[in-house]
């Protein structure tokens, strides 16, 4: 299996992939990763609070995110790692895509029975990150979660393609399956059973939004001071240090924390 997953890789990366092997792993394979580092950015390419857009966390994950977006290096600028939590706080951690933000949060859509809605649904908080390598950059953040009402999802749902709405029927997601085999089996059958009507959305199947409470703004340096900047909303009557935490606008507060 190892062998056939190497041969799918693309031919510019298999020769990086091999020679980081020959490199770092040990006959046993372990591996020693302790000199495996890339440069970042350098002390005049700091990100100082002067350089800020807005005032406003959303406004300039917007503005980081248009320039990310716009980068050809980057496949999928959508791309986050969302964490939840049991209740009782064991964590997972897994990539799924956005899919709309602005002033009431960050969207996604997925199964409600998978491992993540469970969670959701015991422990409505989650934590989300983006990570943009070509810029040096990542974006943290953490807040409350709730689902989106069932008109958003539907309508979110009718526009994805046939493929995907059929897929939502198919998995059960987070579930133990068969085989691949299974999947073939039971796409077939949906593709025929939707052959010449449109695919509703299923009951389970729908849309969060996480209402944003931390939003970090995070610039790697290569002396490792990187810049982290991290907008907050104050507790109710914390009396705020003027020195280190300013205002920022729509009720958020902002400071620099050390790397």
């Amino acid at each position: 299996m190892l062998a056939r997953a190497s041969w799918s890789l693309g031919t510019s990366c298999r020769p990086v992939v091999i020679a980081q092997l020959q490199r770092f792993a040990s006959c046993d394979g372990r591996m020693d990763l302790g000199n495996m580092r890339k440069s970042y950015r350098d002390d005049e390419e700091a990100f100082e609070e002067h350089q800020l857009c807005s005032l406003d966390p959303i406004k300039q994950f917007a503005e980081w995110f248009k320039e990310v977006a716009a980068c050809p290096s980057i496949g999928e600028a959508n791309a986050m790692c969302l964490a939840t939590c049991t209740k009782d706080g064991r964590p997972s951690a897994r990539v799924v895509l956005l899919k709309g933000f602005g002033e009431d949060g960050f969207k996604f859509f997925t199964n409600y029975e998978s491992r993540k809605g469970r969670e959701l649904e015991s422990n409505p908080f989650a934590s989300l990150v983006f990570y943009w390598e070509p810029f040096k950059r990542q974006v943290r953040i953490e807040g409350h979660v709730e689902r989106l009402s069932e008109t958003e999802s539907q309508e979110y749902f009718q526009t994805r393609p046939k493929g995907s709405q059929i897929g939502a029927w198919v998995s059960r997601q987070s579930s133990v399956v068969p085989d691949r085999e299974y999947l073939r089996k039971k796409n077939a059958e949906f593709e025929e059973k939707y052959k010449d009507t449109d695919v509703p959305k299923p009951d389970y199947w729908g849309g969060y939004v996480v209402k944003p409470e931390v939003i970090e703004f995070w610039q790697g340096q290569t002396n490792r001071l990187h810049d982290r900047i991290v907008f907050r909303r104050p507790k109710e009557e914390e009396i705020l240090d003027s020195g280190m935490t300013h205002q920022g606008e729509n009720g958020w507060v902002y400071e620099r924390l050390f790397p």
